[in-house]
């Protein structure tokens, strides 16, 4: 057994030996209890970051833990990789955005193998590889047979410059990246797949996933929307025509002063066609994208279109208004205006002298105040000015105006959802070709099995302005049936691949259809997830919806895709920078830069190490390249080895919050592993004895019990609670304390082997390659990982003795060691009979005498 702690000589060589063993790779096994760990799978931007090291330790550590659980534990690793930035990368570099991915993806799974992680990379996938996106294509060809596809005009960013498509990073202040040209809002057509069809039970199985943050949970609820409200028909005073308004508010109802309809409204666009003033307000809209974020702090604006609807249950004639923060995309692309109750039409109405009319009072004995000089009210209360209606609370006045209303037929209750359906296409070129058909006339048709897929063809030139696939007309051309055809040149949204890459990786290799049925149900579903909060909402919603889809398709049985979701926070680096010439930021790697500090820790000084001179610090921020303080994996695995690396990543913050980089706190891990090493190396030199339960002294039993306390803790810490920071103190307290312990008989070398054996293999998952290395060097056969993780010995946790604390009217007098089972009684006459205690009573009054079983003893003397 070497004598020093070398991570380099070790982990090279550890790597080795898993990878001539097959050592993660896996296969379906009825037999044994299965657990499927995945973390989300990362896009090949060419080098990883620490984001992703935080990402992919939590789940090796998860996994190898569930290994040494006795599980059949599945960890594959894949790559997200399609997508915009591969094709912005080939532009700057002169290459092809597959050669570009390619090179990534080779780089990239070397970094990962460096870090140790243990995936079984016979399952490798990679999104752009046709064998991939052939079952994506398949999918949707069958999804549209089912009529849950279809294709509608949908608003585009549009460059008229270059004559193409942006995505909405593409547009930068409102101008053409490329060209600097101001972009239009362009309709052209688009596939939709139908997930509003799924709303309720994407909203109703949220229950059912209790090991999901509630954070995440309500993040989807409000994005899904769900809303219980009335479809409300007004007419047209001109022309007696009819539209529809939807309103969750319904007692406010006779509180509407006017009525808002979007810009592209089929009432505005009319105006429009007899009022230049309308039309030039119709097309300032339609060159003005609006996000629904953004509606509450934009201006609103508006404009009459002169036409007026009629009140379905007051008779009155209010004014139709075309308005900016009505928009077609939502609801029916109209909205009754009651700006006493809701602040976007109060402040509409203000800006355009319209009356403003209150029809709800705060409820009796409530302290609110309805002043609607200054603001709306916009809280539930009683109903006044509203006739008949007056008098009554929110939900007597909803049920009532909706009566009314649906006995007349100028209304009904309906359920109304924020979320829209799925709009999945995108005209760049990197990605999935859709599977579409188009025949000369006009006629759609999805691609027929013997063509997919539809391959994207990979060698071509990028000229920064036309996808390659639109460029060349002879890409599209097909025949079906002996009729001409084209290819559709859109190509799918890259939130498609990543929707359903976990039940891929069940059966990566097989070629009969999109999965195979006995493996995906026998992984599915994913046992523990692991990835960012910033995908809370779309990429898990759509994977949900995708997984749905799937069962119903017949091709898994279960429900949800993924059981458990941990969300890890971010890592956090110092950031440091000086002031160029222009008074602008020059932001300076921390790697870059010295520093001092104060006995708290906190930068009094920091300085370059090139010149010497001062640099500022800005504190500590999230790592990226825009701030340059990114710390590179490869030059800390070089400097500290894998296990530092990893072990640092587990144990500076729990896995959900932010983690902030410190050299020190990387330092102090290797610390730790080297004292385990070496604790490792004298134990070794002193052997091994038989553990005798009954030769052991007093001294001995109480080192035991905290080896097991912290077997039993670290197993829940790890388990049940994912609070890995607190199971490595426990590891690092226990270590400290077997430090101290002496070896010198044989059951100090009996319980000194007890302890290390569980402390490598509880360290395991954390520090693998050390481990691995360990447990081979103390004698036992095979991969730790095939070991078996320790019990705990209850008997062991039972005290025999207790350590009792006696005070004298709150004043530490002795330490008493008594029997577990003794009575108050007994403690009482043992503390009496200690001089240092009778010296405080006596002569003096005993008034009471308090005791806590098993700690505290307090007598109250005077």
């Amino acid at each position: 057994m070497q004598e020093q702690y070398n991570p380099q000589d070790i982990e090279s060589k550890v790597q080795q030996y898993w990878e001539e063993n097959k050592t993660f790779k896996v296969v379906e096994d009825e037999s044994k209890e299965k657990y499927y760990c995945l973390s989300m799978f990362p896009y090949p931007s060419g080098r990883l970051h620490m984001g992703h090291v935080r990402n992919y330790t939590i789940g090796d550590v998860v996994s190898r833990f569930q290994r040494l659980q006795g599980k059949n534990v599945m960890q594959p690793m894949g790559w997200d990789a399609f997508g915009l930035p591969a094709e912005n990368a080939a532009i700057k570099n002169n290459t092809a955005p597959a050669k570009w991915t390619y090179e990534n993806i080779d780089y990239m799974r070397g970094q990962l193998k460096q870090l140790g992680f243990g995936y079984d990379w016979d399952r490798e996938i990679a999104t752009c590889h046709p064998e991939y996106y052939k079952w994506e294509q398949w999918f949707f060809t069958k999804l549209y047979e089912k009529g849950l596809v279809y294709k509608k005009m949908s608003t585009v960013n549009w460059d008229p410059v270059d004559q193409t498509v942006l995505a909405n990073e593409q547009v930068i202040d409102g101008r053409g990246w490329r060209s600097g040209a101001l972009v239009e809002q362009k309709e052209i057509p688009q596939w939709f797949i139908k997930i509003t069809d799924y709303a309720q039970e994407l909203l109703d199985d949220l229950d059912k996933l209790e090991h999901w943050p509630e954070q995440v949970k309500t993040m989807q609820r409000n994005w899904i929307g769900r809303s219980e409200g009335l479809e409300i028909d007004f007419k047209r005073a001109d022309n007696g025509e009819t539209f529809t308004v939807y309103t969750t508010r319904p007692d406010t109802f006779m509180g509407v002063t006017y009525v808002g309809v979007a810009a592209g409204h089929p009432i505005a666009l009319e105006a429009a066609k007899n009022n230049p003033d309308v039309a030039a307000f119709v097309e300032e809209c339609k060159n003005t994208k609006v996000a629904e974020a953004d509606m509450a702090t934009m201006d609103k604006k508006g404009i009459d279109t002169g036409f007026k609807a009629i009140h379905p249950l007051t008779g009155e004639e209010v004014p139709v208004w075309a308005a900016n923060f009505v928009l077609m995309d939502y609801g029916s692309g109209a909205v009754m205006a009651v700006p006493g109750h809701d602040q976007r039409d109060y402040e509409f109405a203000t800006a355009y002298g319209l009356e403003i009319k209150q029809v709800i009072a705060p409820a009796e004995g409530s302290e609110l105040v309805a002043d609607l000089s200054k603001e709306a009210f916009t809280e539930k209360g009683t109903l006044i000015n509203s006739g008949e209606f007056d008098g009554l609370e929110f939900k007597a006045a909803f049920n009532a105006i909706a009566d009314k209303l649906e006995s007349i037929g100028a209304g009904k209750r309906k359920v109304n959802f924020r979320l829209r359906d799925w709009g999945v296409s995108r005209q760049r070129y990197w990605g999935s070709p859709i599977p579409m058909l188009n025949k000369e006339d006009g006629s759609e048709l999805a691609a027929t099995e013997d063509m997919l897929p539809v391959r994207l063809p990979e060698d071509v030139v990028m000229n920064g302005v036309t996808s390659p696939i639109k460029a060349d007309p002879e890409w599209a051309k097909t025949t079906v049936n002996g009729e001409p055809a084209f290819h559709e040149t859109d190509t799918f949204d890259t939130f498609m691949e990543s929707s359903w890459y976990y039940a891929r990786y069940c059966s990566p290799r097989y070629d009969e259809g999109m999965l195979e049925p006995g493996a995906a149900n026998y992984w599915l579903p994913v046992n523990q997830y692991i990835g960012g909060i910033e995908h809370a909402i779309l990429h898990l919603l759509y994977s949900r919806f995708f997984h749905k889809l799937l069962r119903d398709c017949g091709l898994v049985n279960s429900d949800e895709p993924f059981e458990r979701l941990l969300c890890q926070g971010m890592v956090l680096a110092e950031t440091y920078f000086r002031k160029d010439e222009k008074g602008g930021d020059v932001w300076i790697s921390p790697t870059d830069v010295e520093t001092e500090t104060d006995d708290k820790g906190r930068i009094t000084k920091a300085w370059h190490k090139d010149d010497g001179q001062p640099v500022e610090s800005a504190g500590m921020s999230k790592m990226s390249k825009s701030k340059n303080n990114g710390i590179d994996p490869q030059t800390v695995i070089k400097q500290y080895g894998a296990d530092t690396v990893r072990l640092f990543m587990m144990f500076t913050a729990p896995p959900e919050q932010t983690l902030e980089w410190s050299d020190s706190g990387v330092e102090g891990s290797l610390r730790f592993l080297k004292r385990v090493w070496k604790y490792a190396v004298d134990v070794n030199a002193a052997g091994t004895a038989e553990l005798d339960l009954a030769a052991l002294n007093s001294n001995q039993k109480v080192l035991r019990r905290e080896i097991h306390k912290t077997i039993a803790k670290v197993t829940d810490d790890v388990e049940r609670r994912q609070t890995f920071n607190t199971a490595i103190a426990a590891i690092m307290e226990l270590s400290n304390k077997l430090a101290k312990a002496p070896l010198k008989d044989a059951q100090d070398i009996a319980l000194a082997n007890e302890a290390l054996n569980a402390i490598v293999i509880m360290l395991a998952p954390i520090a693998p390659h050390m481990c691995h290395q360990l447990w081979q060097d103390l004698g036992h056969e095979g991969d730790v990982l095939d070991a078996t993780w320790p019990v705990v010995d209850q008997a062991a946790l039972v005290e025999d003795e207790k350590l009792i604390v006696v005070q004298v009217n709150g004043k530490l007098r002795a330490k008493l060691t008594v029997a577990a089972d003794s009575t108050k009684e007994q403690v009482e006459a043992l503390a009496f009979a200690e001089e240092n205690v009778s010296k405080f009573i006596e002569g003096k009054e005993i008034r009471k005498v308090i005791y806590v079983p098993g700690k505290l003893l307090n007598v109250v003397a005077n």
